[in-house]
């Protein structure tokens, strides 16, 4: 007994839309699979994107904080040599001073002797204590019965 061709296209047709329907779902599986594995893909990537922009920002702030340091030193090292140089003006003037009065008390007779005569005492109490370097002026001698005199 031979099967109708009635039947075939019907068995056909029901072999060709299991064939189309086991298609479809392989389709969709591996549509699935390379939505998962473009999704884990996608998340690497923007994790390790990620990971170099925080990387360069931690990079940019170290060297911001740096800066700040190099800054902050250079500004407390130009207010040192400000007030260094201060210091050194104020010296410098003080000695200037102090040469004015000594080449005026040195052409005053009167008190030259006495004057010179402190100092000494106060450089040899210095040297008891101290290491001393004397510079004496040229022109001044000591004698045991004037005490100083300039000649």
């Amino acid at each position: 007994m031979g099967i109708s061709d009635n039947d075939v296209q019907k068995q056909l047709r029901h072999m060709m839309a299991f064939i189309e329907q086991e298609a479809n779902e392989k389709a969709e599986e591996i549509d699935a699979k390379a939505e998962e594995e473009f999704n884990i893909e996608k998340g690497r990537l923007v994790q390790q994107q990620r990971q170099k922009i925080m990387e360069f920002y931690e990079k940019k702030e170290k060297q911001v904080e740096l800066q700040r340091k190099i800054q902050s030193s250079n500004s407390l090292n130009e207010g040192r040599l400000l007030c260094l140089k201060a210091r050194e003006d104020h010296i410098r003037n003080v000695l200037d001073e102090a040469r004015m009065n000594l080449s005026k008390i040195s052409s005053d007779q009167a008190r030259y002797p006495a004057i010179l005569k402190g100092l000494i005492m106060q450089v040899c109490a210095y040297f008891y204590t101290n290491s001393l370097n004397l510079n004496p002026v040229q022109g001044a001698v000591i004698s045991k019965k004037e005490g100083i005199q300039s000649q």
